[in-house]
């Protein structure tokens, strides 16, 4: 959350940036929806996230990286867990020691928060947030007879996602123009361009 929509939504895209896919960013993360201060812990306007890894430690580190450098960092920012259940892992647990000595925590209907000290005021975060199992990585291939009208198929399909809750397209705008096969011929790609679906490698 922020003070307004403009700041919340700034640190939620700075979180989710370089996050299309495991196979090279460690994650992929979006922004799920935006949510009324009436949805949020503390009264203000709102951004939900989704990240998504492929093991538990994975996931926990590149969690805390980002709430450090991206959410910490962001004016006026907070960090809520919004989801309940599953293992628990840190979310600001770790990033207390940021506060040098001065952090404080708090425990409010049974939740562990920290307050942590910074330049426009203070920090604050839930210790944790909860770690479940989901399915990530669902893709479909859409084919047309150019590339105007894959595009315009692509970008309704988005919208049409974006009305799913719990649902986040990694990629620029939700689509991934490089679809990839398993493997290669070269040893050290476990992926690469699927050739069969490259227009321009037909005569």
């Amino acid at each position: 959350t922020a003070q307004n929509e403009k700041w919340a939504m700034i640190s939620a895209q700075a979180m989710t940036g370089f996050a299309t896919s495991v196979i090279a960013c460690g994650c992929e993360a979006g922004i799920e929806r935006v949510l009324d201060p009436s949805e949020t812990p503390d009264g203000r306007p709102g951004v939900s996230i989704m990240i998504f890894a492929m093991g538990g430690k994975g996931l926990a580190k590149q969690l805390e990286t980002r709430a450090g450098q991206c959410v910490l960092t962001s004016p006026t920012s907070a960090l809520f867990a919004g989801i309940d259940g599953g293992k628990p892992i840190p979310l600001g647990k770790n990033l207390r020691y940021f506060g040098d000595g001065f952090q404080v925590a708090k425990v409010i209907g049974g939740k562990r928060y920290w307050r942590i000290p910074v330049m426009d005021g203070e920090f604050l975060t839930e210790a944790t947030t909860s770690q479940v199992d989901a399915v990530g990585g669902g893709n479909f291939l859409v084919l047309a007879e150019s590339q105007p009208q894959a595009l315009a198929a692509c970008e309704a399909a988005i919208e049409a996602m974006r009305q799913v809750p719990n649902v986040i397209m990694p990629f620029p705008g939700g689509v991934v123009r490089s679809g990839s096969k398993v493997g290669s011929k070269y040893k050290a790609l476990g992926a690469s361009t699927n050739d069969a679906f490259c227009p321009t490698l037909k005569g």
